[in-house]
């Protein structure tokens, strides 16, 4: 299944509220697995962002629905990377050989 990284703020709302986020992972989770999805883990991170969290799903679509609702509840803005794994990255690259 793709992987995602998925690059997390806090929006003003997100941060008055910073004590339920463990609680808001765990209902992004559940959303996540609603779509055929799956949360593989968060961290809370200092530096520019404030979590980050790896994401899988069975596409783009889906993956980019979860993080549309999950942004429409206003605690957090999202950059969302799409991570290839090893086998990936060398079938890409084989291809170029072509």
């Amino acid at each position: 299944m793709p992987t995602y990284i998925t690059l997390l703020s806090w929006t003003d709302q997100g941060i008055r509220a910073c004590k339920e986020t463990a609680e808001r992972a765990d209902a992004f989770a559940a959303a996540l697995q609603k779509l055929g999805a799956k949360l593989v883990n968060i961290y809370w991170t200092i530096g520019p962002y404030d979590l980050v969290g790896i994401v899988e799903a069975p596409d783009d679509e889906t993956a980019t629905a979860a993080l549309l609702q999950l942004g429409g509840l206003g605690n957090v803005r999202s950059t969302t990377l799409r991570a290839f794994g090893r086998d990936e990255v060398e079938r890409i690259i084989a291809k170029t050989s072509a």
